[in-house]
């Protein structure tokens, strides 16, 4: 490239291309960057100063080693990334969504919402093809196909009607929704929506859905609940024929490391107590957990609970007075 076609690019072609370049390398000379933009080395100074207006700081040297550096700003400004490292970023980021990272679901996903706006159609197949190529082993979340979660982000960043085939008792029937968040529990990716058939919340296991399409028609957004607290007490007690609530003798932080996310809510009440809500199909079940817990509690909700654990009682005592005493030595 010669200076003259250099400098008859448009300044913002040539802005990106020379953000592109310090992005690549540690240290740049003047006269290098001048070669490779096919320019002259005062416009290479006037694009630095172009990109420090924009919020890159651009660090200028003197002397042997000298030149120009991209250094940390104090806000995260754009990246540029060729067709490589796009790839690259969305396979790890798929792989992040998917639970291999250990608390990056939500933030995983999001990012690659926002790659997936601008990545290139000629890329989206190699992505697809290299996501299958990301395993994982362990105690994950349950595998979700990436392009049905990709499909789901979508809509909920268009904020666009969605569609799909869900199980409801022996059969699968079809559910429109209002999609509003995507939430990953350190099992399962669940989706918070507005269903319109039903004209209400729901939650919904992305892992049971088939069929999921996204269409063109756009809603207004509803006042909508917390999506996570929401979904989190859907999955730890909305679904079970039985829910109870505890007040326990503990910070919720001791017992929130005792029990799941999905398996129970645990809300603090001060700094010494908090409150237990979950769900069972039997409540001498939902009992026996918060026993083992080995902290004092009381039952708040329901009533009969109270009768449980009377009846629990006796029959512990009952099996303990079978044994004699022991000695002491």
């Amino acid at each position: 490239m010669d200076v003259a076609s250099g400098e008859d690019r448009g300044t913002t072609e040539r802005v990106l291309t020379l953000l592109g370049l310090l992005q690549q390398r540690q240290v740049w000379t003047g006269p290098e960057l001048a070669e490779r933009l096919g320019v002259t080395p005062r416009t290479v100074r006037r694009d630095v100063e172009r990109l420090r207006t924009l919020g890159y700081l651009v660090h200028a040297s003197q002397g042997v080693g000298g030149g120009y550096q991209l250094g940390p700003g104090q806000d995260l400004p754009p990246l540029l990334l060729d067709d490589e490292e796009a790839i690259a970023t969305a396979v790890s980021l798929l792989a992040g969504a998917g639970g291999a990272v250990a608390g990056a679901g939500d933030a995983a996903l999001r990012a690659l919402t926002k790659l997936d706006q601008v990545l290139p159609s000629r890329l989206r197949h190699e992505v697809r093809a290299l996501s299958g190529s990301v395993e994982s082993f362990g105690g994950g979340r349950t595998p979700v196909d990436s392009e049905m979660l990709m499909t789901l982000a979508r809509a909920c960043r268009d904020e666009v009607e969605a569609g799909f085939g869900y199980p409801s008792g022996s059969e699968v029937r079809r559910r429109r929704i209002e999609p509003y968040r995507l939430v990953a529990s350190d099992r399962r990716w669940y989706l918070f929506a507005y269903d319109l058939d039903r004209d209400d919340w729901r939650s919904f296991r992305v892992d049971r859905m088939t069929d999921v399409s996204a269409r063109t028609w756009h809603f207004r957004p509803r006042a909508a609940p917390d999506a996570a607290t929401y979904v989190q007490e859907s999955v730890a007690s909305r679904v079970y024929r039985h829910q109870a609530r505890f007040l326990v003798h503990a910070p919720a932080d001791t017992v929130r490391a005792q029990i799941p996310a999905s398996a129970a809510v645990v809300r603090p009440r001060g700094d010494e107590l908090c409150e237990v809500l979950s769900g069972a199909g039997s409540l001498d079940f939902v009992l026996m957990h918060m026993v083992l817990l080995g902290h004092d509690f009381e039952v708040l909700d329901p009533p009969e609970l109270g009768e449980r654990c009377r009846a629990l009682a006796e029959r512990l005592l009952s099996a303990g007075a079978a044994i004699s005493p022991m000695n002491d030595p």
